[in-house]
């Protein structure tokens, strides 16, 4: 009887050396792919966060770390927050809104006339709040229909409706600040519910409110499939032209709902409101991963980044930091994370 022998290589001789570990070897790959994904992504956002933190524990002591100031740091990103949401949505369809501080401007103008208010002593402050965000919805519905229907590149249309709003609340303010007079507005929406004050549940109920859309609703599919291919997405049976409108009147909702808050926050209505607001939105929807090319999204990734913001300048407000030094600091954040997002890309890790 013969005796087993050695398997041997192509070349005669026998291998030698232990086999590859071929599980090792493809948990290494799922651990790079879990670090490329969504996942890794919203990891690395919690960890910038918690480094930004620190800095500010370290930098100012007890002025940062005490309760009243963690709900001054979320109150200032409670109204940036619900805009970056309404963002998230359009950037992800593929477009843009350069008009959103111009809108809540308009709102908070519209909603604290004279006879706005006047209306509201007769009847009830939420005339003022009803007013707000139609004026929010209509500026996002001429957005949306110039746009989509009208073929307007998005940038253009934007660009268009900032300045015509911004003209708009200055003539009906006559460039100046109008007091709200109805103090029921201000106690609830600046009132607080268990210790939180009523800000920031809207911009929590707001964020979950866009995740439970983008993720697991047909409107978000859409979305997604619209940024991602128009062309694709229309073959497939999807109104390109509609969904891409609604997006601008969603972001226009989420315009009407911020300049109530502001509103609430400040206890008037100008034409200075949201100045530079729609670069702060964008920053912090970049910030948070999704796509300004569209087809992918994250409102997690979006709140991390009005946190990171927000908690940014809260560090440099309380060091005796300038505002120059701290535009500086966010324009380097924004093109590191342009320059990571394209690196991902191009490596194959840009999927959703």
């Amino acid at each position: 009887m013969s005796t087993p022998t050695a398997a041997k290589s192509p070349g005669g001789s026998p291998p030698t050396g232990p086999a590859p570990a071929a599980g090792t070897d493809r948990t290494g790959h799922r651990f790079a792919a879990l670090l490329a994904g969504p996942a890794g992504r919203t990891l690395g956002l919690a960890i910038a966060l918690l480094v930004l933190c620190l800095i500010g524990a370290l930098t100012a002591g007890d002025r940062f770390t005490t309760f009243d100031n963690m709900m001054t740091v979320l109150r200032l990103a409670s109204v940036i927050g619900v805009i970056s949401v309404g963002m998230t949505f359009v950037i992800t369809g593929g477009g843009i809104d350069l008009s959103v501080g111009a809108s809540v401007a308009l709102a908070s103008v519209w909603a604290t006339t004279l006879s706005t208010q006047s209306m509201a002593e007769d009847f009830h402050w939420i005339v003022m709040v009803t007013t707000a965000l139609l004026v929010g919805l209509g500026c996002g519905l001429v957005n949306g229909v110039l746009i989509a229907y009208g073929r307007m590149a998005p940038f253009i249309a934007t660009l268009a409706m900032l300045a015509a709003a911004r003209g708009l609340a200055e003539i009906i303010s006559d460039k100046k600040t109008q007091v709200v007079t109805q103090t029921g507005l201000v106690d609830f929406f600046g009132g607080e519910v268990l210790g939180l004050p009523v800000l920031v549940i809207i911009f929590a109920l707001s964020a979950a409110a866009g995740w439970v859309l983008l993720n697991r609703t047909t409107f978000g599919r859409r979305t997604l499939a619209v940024g991602g291919n128009p062309e694709a997405a229309r073959l497939a049976g999807i109104d390109v032209r509609r969904h891409t409108a609604l997006l601008y009147v969603l972001l226009g909702l989420a315009c009407g709902i911020a300049a109530v808050m502001i509103m609430a926050r400040t206890t008037a209505g100008t034409s200075t409101h949201g100045n530079l607001y729609e670069l702060d939105a964008i920053a912090a929807v970049v910030i948070g991963g999704t796509l300004l090319s569209g087809g992918r999204g994250s409102i997690v990734g979006t709140v991390f980044g009005v946190l990171i913001f927000t908690t940014l300048t809260n560090v440099f407000t309380l060091n005796n930091l300038d505002t120059s030094t701290q535009a500086v600091a966010k324009g380097a954040i924004i093109v590191a994370a342009v320059l990571l997002q394209q690196r991902v890309a191009a490596r194959g890790g840009g999927t959703p």
